[in-house]
């Protein structure tokens, strides 16, 4: 199979990530929103999928409502109608998007409280344990499985440990992680975990979604703070409707993430899946540093999702001329975000293989101008 077709370069993001072809293909045919053609033989298989993913022990507890938008829209169905208005959520940051959890508490006017780590450390473990067992007014705990900021894989399976041990509720936004990483939410505890077309499953952007334990979603009628991020009447329309969306659904979205999911169960699963992300970054790491790049994280804080690398300490370096060199050759790389830190990150998931981290570290060297290594494209 070709592995970028139709594309001038990679991008070795985050997400939007690189798709296959036959994923970007999946998207040429027009669907009825109203036909079973597609709500029972591509919306329904979807959900299903996506609950089968989350846990294999108890698929049973759980169900998948699909959101349109980008996964902070999702992110933003699952804090605020999952909260009642007399809850309390803690929220675990150490990056940008649990600022951004904080951000959509503090606009959706629920009561709140931030524990902020910093960006170079895990949340601290003790210090949760503690305000769960002195604060009972806390409800609800949230927290980003994996931080992009940094590229720091949070300890899910711990925190889950200590939420679970006092009885709250657990939100996990596993934007980044889900469907790259191994997980059981049931084993874990988890009551809600939050994801994206357009991250490991790797399919295109459009919407999100929530895998949601069924009996406290029951709970949750008229919890929203919004019509249209309703995550319990989303549910409700779905079942009701056999995958019917409430409002237009991103039909040539979805139907590429079908495609999506059939190609991660043809390369063996999520575990396979894992396995080759975790290639792509030992083989990125190792080139980088032979290259005298140096890492943000150290190993055992970091994900194999993507990869924050210190910039150059020469004068001459400047990231956007770097960015173009690179670009040029062939590959997209991402600006850095760590507050103080002068940085840049190189995501390693997608439709990326570790032949094309070969390439790109040719391209790299290639691209060091400030060493007088800058080569032709």
């Amino acid at each position: 199979m070709e592995k970028w077709a139709e594309n001038d370069y990679l991008l070795l993001t985050p997400g939007p990530l690189s798709t296959s072809p036959t994923v970007r293909r999946a998207m040429d045919r027009d669907w009825c929103t109203w036909d079973d053609e597609y709500n029972a033989g591509v919306v329904t298989p979807v959900r299903e999928k996506l609950v089968q993913l989350a846990t294999a022990s108890r698929p049973d507890h759980y169900t998948c409502v699909l959101m349109q938008g980008s996964g902070t829209f999702s992110v933003e169905a699952m804090v605020g109608s999952t909260i009642p208005r007399d809850g309390k959520l803690l929220v675990l940051a150490n990056g940008t998007y649990g600022q951004r959890l904080a951000q959509i508490a503090d606009r959706l006017e629920i009561r709140h409280v931030v524990h902020d780590s910093g960006e170079l450390d895990p949340p601290d473990l003790g210090r949760l344990d503690q305000a769960l067992r002195e604060d009972e007014a806390v409800t609800h705990v949230v927290l980003v499985h994996n931080e992009t900021t940094t590229g720091m894989m949070n300890p899910l399976e711990e925190i889950a440990s200590i939420v679970k041990g006092h009885d709250r509720l657990l939100l996990v936004d596993s934007m980044s992680a889900f469907g790259g990483v191994p997980m059981d939410i049931a084993e874990m505890g988890i009551d809600y975990m939050v994801s994206s077309a357009n991250k490991c499953i790797q399919g295109v952007p459009g919407f999100g979604f929530v895998v949601a334990r069924i009996s406290h979603l029951e709970q949750t009628e008229g919890w929203s703070r919004s019509l249209s991020l309703d995550l319990y009447d989303q549910w409700q329309a779905m079942e009701q409707g056999n995958g019917k969306w409430r409002f237009t659904s991103p039909t040539h979205v979805v139907r590429a993430f079908y495609q999506a999911l059939i190609e991660l169960e043809e390369e063996g699963g999520v575990a396979a899946r894992h396995t080759r992300y975790r290639e792509n970054q030992r083989r990125l790491v190792q080139g980088m540093q032979r290259l005298g790049f140096r890492c943000v994280l150290p190993p055992e804080y970091q994900s194999p999702i993507i990869t924050g690398f210190y910039n150059p300490p020469h004068a001459e370096y400047d990231f956007m001329k770097f960015y173009s060199l690179l670009k040029d050759k062939g590959f997209v790389i991402y600006p850095g975000k760590v507050t103080g830190i002068d940085s840049f990150r190189i995501g390693t998931i997608g439709h990326v293989f570790p032949e094309d981290v070969d390439r790109l570290l040719v391209a790299l060297e290639q691209s060091m101008y400030w060493n007088g290594k800058q080569h032709a494209s």
